[in-house]
């Protein structure tokens, strides 16, 4: 068998791209995550907080969500429909903690929830921590030759 024949084969028992359909899901349910989150802001605003408090309690209250969406086993039924749409960074963020704590919370508080719950967030962490700190050094050199980019 020749590596076109091979390729051949593979193609015709490989599954249909779906591309488009999976982009539009992802869209339409990281929207609604949005939307609900816009939402949660608007109701804090119209019962009186500030908008630094009020964006605050957003961010506080979709984690809050998230959380209990994934304890509950709900966060994961939604995410094998709404597939990337469910990675809107602070609910997909508190998913990924709250998921892998309670996974391992058998083994205990500390050597169980309070190591395993960093498995996943803790290298978008030092990733976040550590380009954070590198872009700060360059901006702050540039700073020190004159030069201003903002």
């Amino acid at each position: 068998m020749t590596s076109k024949q091979y390729a051949e084969i593979v193609k015709r028992n490989s599954p249909k791209s779906r591309t488009a359909p999976n982009c539009l899901r992802a869209f339409l349910f990281g929207g609604g995550i949005c939307a609900v989150g816009q939402l949660i802001l608007e109701l804090y605003r119209l019962w009186g907080w500030d908008d630094e408090s009020s964006k605050t309690l957003t961010s506080v209250t979709l984690i809050f969500i998230g959380a209990l969406l994934t304890a509950l086993g709900v966060y994961d039924k939604i995410a094998r429909k709404a597939g990337a749409g469910t990675l809107v960074p602070i609910t997909g963020f508190a998913n990924a903690m709250s998921a892998a704590a309670i996974e391992f919370k058998t083994e205990g508080f500390i050597t169980g929830v309070g190591t395993k719950m960093f498995v996943i967030a803790g290298p978008v962490l030092v990733c976040g921590i550590s380009a954070s700190v590198l872009y700060g050094i360059i901006l702050w050199t540039l700073h020190l030759f004159g030069i201003t980019l903002f």
